[in-house]
């Protein structure tokens, strides 16, 4: 009796990576109720703050509405297949030499689903939560932007150690370097900011939110380490994009809800005057 010889695949196109994700249940869920919950989310904090006037007030809520802005598009990047493709581990890594079956065509491609367009999702959206908690925190420039600049830092260090594959031990220092940014971050989260929100009178909802996020980013750093891009403790790619995605649930659209709510309900304690922002009125100097 003979036996089909499964078809293993040099590689795969765009097309074939949104119709793997079209037909895995598991992945294709963990990225469209993402897509939908963003713009969702969106139309709700456009709604809860429409009365706003003040402009650092709105200033705060246009930067979490950024964060839902930026997962519509980036969530949207993985589903059309543009921002999700193969890699074939190194060796030493738990996944070397493993084959991936296509969901809607059954053929094997040499390598494992990596979705590499998350950490573009990170990279862009993450700033807006830490400028949303650096506003609130009264905090001054200089910390918002330090806290910003690690932060992206995080972001193209994790990015460079979920796509190396040219040596296992490199993908885990990469990993080493996106970490010790990270506790950059949560110093500032911890130590420096908490006493900015004290002296600003925003003590209450910012260590509120500075638990959640110090909490779930934790939670993302050691969801990587296990899932199948780092020990590959879950294999499967499914899983693993839907723990990202419940962590994504809580740190971004729970967070932000928090965020306008306390924003809508205090304007008077994060509000800085009708003229924030503005340039000078004065004229120019005569020559």
């Amino acid at each position: 009796m003979s036996q089909t010889i499964p078809t293993v695949l040099a590689q795969v196109s765009q097309q074939d990576m949104f119709k793997h994700v079209l037909n895995d249940p598991l992945l294709g869920s963990s990225i469209y109720v993402n897509i939908a919950l963003a713009g969702l989310t969106l139309l709700l904090f456009v709604y809860m703050a429409r009365n706003l006037t003040d402009p650092r007030a709105k200033l705060i809520v246009v930067s979490v509405m950024g964060v839902s802005a930026v997962s519509i598009a980036s969530y949207t990047g993985l589903a059309s297949g543009l921002t999700i493709g193969i890699l074939e581990m190194p060796e030493g890594h738990a996944m070397y030499e493993t084959t991936t079956e296509l969901a809607h065509s059954g053929e094997e491609v040499e390598g494992t689903v990596s979705l590499w367009g998350r950490y573009l999702t990170w990279a862009f959206s993450t700033p807006f939560i830490l400028l949303a908690l650096g506003l609130i925190a009264g905090s001054n420039l200089t910390k918002i932007f330090t806290a910003i600049v690690f932060d992206v830092g995080i972001m193209i260090t994790g990015l460079a150690a979920a796509l190396t594959t040219s040596s296992y031990p490199m993908r885990w220092a990469w990993y080493g370097i996106s970490v010790t940014f990270f506790l950059v971050v949560v110093y500032i989260l911890l130590f420096e900011w908490p006493e900015d929100a004290r002296q600003a009178g925003t003590a209450d909802i910012f260590n509120t939110l500075k638990i959640l996020t110090v909490v779930l980013w934790f939670g993302y750093t050691i969801w990587w380490a296990l899932g199948n891009e780092g020990l590959a403790v879950i294999e499967s790619v499914g899983l693993t994009s839907w723990g990202y995605s419940a962590f994504d649930v809580v740190a971004k659209y729970l967070f932000s809800f928090l965020v306008v709510k306390y924003v809508v309900d205090n304007v008077e304690k994060v509000s800085a005057g009708s003229d924030y922002g503005a340039t000078s009125s004065g004229m120019p100097a005569d020559d």
